[in-house]
């Protein structure tokens, strides 16, 4: 059990950072649901859908990186590689 904030600044910053826990995992869960679908659509071997997926791939890693949730060159990298795997 967490311990109540004493000061007002205290509890500010416990109001800010449930938002931004809940804002993250929501982009977090975006983010996920969209390469998972993704790589299945790769397995399964729906290449046309797959690459009509890629740009809301690239459009929700770009997303999450210009908001802080990655870093910029791993968002780029997972960009990279998936491209590359619909490409086999």
């Amino acid at each position: 059990m967490k311990a109540m904030p004493n000061t007002k600044s205290a509890r500010k910053a416990l109001r800010q950072t449930g938002r931004r826990r809940v804002r993250n995992l929501k982009r977090q869960r975006t983010v996920k649901d969209v390469v998972r679908d993704f790589k299945k659509l790769i397995d399964t071997g729906k290449l046309d859908e797959a690459k009509a997926l890629l740009p809301k791939v690239y459009k929700a890693l770009d997303k999450v990186a210009k908001t802080g949730y990655i870093k910029k060159n791993k968002a780029n990298r997972l960009k990279s590689r998936l491209t590359k795997k619909l490409g086999k």
